[in-house]
């Protein structure tokens, strides 16, 4: 039996897409939501630093007691709004988030565009690039609205439609934006339709994110 790794997000459904992630990888995923909806998981993450620490603390507490070793924290405003660093040195886990893949990433670009769910996540994700690349020039959107449609399970081309994903990206590529950063792990949901529709490169960390949890 291959070894489970804890897959950390904020909802049942993008704890989920993290499961599939690493199944995609031939990896076990089991998987530990830290709310039950897009709006609890905003109010979990601006609760106080001691409250999110002892939640996440308990989470990994729980996942260890289920034979996992690593943790694949599959959302960006949980990433942000956590510092998973002093967790892995004390419970001897690996931890792998997006934010290890945006610190390698930063300095490899003048100019970001950035979609997150949630001013939380927003945050989070620019203090990671700026710290790695203080040059860097970042425009940033919050998105919570498109989370929403995708928990509904609203079609991915109804949803980049509803959303004016298309004229938003448009509105990053005229500002000069070398790229866009997909800052949830809900938004690879729509990143083929929406790729359709824009020339803008669209930047994933998933791929690179199991790539550093096999390691």
């Amino acid at each position: 039996m291959s070894e489970l790794i804890a897959v950390l997000a904020g909802t049942p459904v993008d704890t989920q897409m993290g499961v599939d992630c690493l199944a995609k990888a031939g990896l076990a995923g089991l998987a530990f939501p830290m709310a039950q909806d897009p709006r609890q998981q905003t109010a979990f993450q601006i609760s106080s630093r001691e409250e999110k620490s002892a939640a996440v603390g308990a989470v990994l507490s729980k996942a260890r007691s289920r034979g996992c070793q690593k943790a694949f924290v599959y959302c960006n405003s949980l990433s942000g709004a956590v510092d998973f660093s002093p967790m892995a040195v004390e419970t001897g886990m690996t931890i792998v988030t997006p934010l290890d893949v945006y610190r390698d990433l930063a300095p490899r670009y003048r100019r970001l565009g950035l979609i997150a769910a949630n001013a939380q996540g927003l945050a989070g994700i620019e203090r990671t690039l700026f710290a790695a690349n203080p040059e860097l020039d970042l425009l940033g959107a919050c998105m919570l609205p498109a989370v929403l449609s995708i928990e509904a399970g609203q079609p991915p081309e109804a949803l980049v439609e509803q959303h004016h994903l298309p004229e938003l990206a448009e509105w990053f590529r005229l500002c000069g934006m070398e790229a866009l950063v997909l800052g949830c792990t809900h938004f690879p949901y729509f990143k083929e339709a929406l790729a359709k529709r824009t020339s803008l490169p669209l930047i994933d960390p998933a791929e690179e994110m199991v790539h550093r949890i096999m390691g």
